[in-house]
């Protein structure tokens, strides 16, 4: 599907969906929000207000389906999807991602990733 010339200009430049989803304790596939999401969203949430960053809407989602994986957090227009585990992710993506229109490629999940520990080597520990 592509847009069509009379479509209207977005509302948001980028929209960040973190997953906050919770399921039981001890559920095989866990859950972001039982891994600190909501606490990571709501800092990404307040940090981009006193950055001022514009035309960027955070927002808490439920199951992203890639809770094995979590936090996670995806940014679209361009679906690009972040394992997230500080403060210290959650600021460089709103810096590198967000304000400068990069990527940080040590948190970004590929489809084929399916499993925890495969990402890993490329991210701090769970946000306290």
């Amino acid at each position: 599907m592509t847009a069509a010339a009379a479509d209207p200009a977005p509302y948001y430049r980028a929209h960040v969906f973190a997953c906050t989803n919770a399921r039981p304790e001890g559920h095989p596939r866990g859950s972001c929000a039982r891994r600190g999401s909501e606490k990571l969203r709501n800092y990404m949430k307040a940090r981009a207000k006193e950055l001022k960053i514009e035309g960027v809407r955070i927002n808490n989602a439920g199951c992203l389906d890639r809770c094995e994986l979590g936090p996670v957090m995806v940014v679209y227009p361009e679906g690009i999807w972040y394992a997230v585990r500080t403060f210290a992710d959650v600021d460089e993506i709103l810096q590198t991602h967000l304000i400068d229109g990069g990527r940080v490629e040590r948190l970004m999940l590929r489809p084929e990733e399916t499993e925890r520990e495969q990402i890993a080597g490329r991210v701090g520990e769970a946000a306290e």
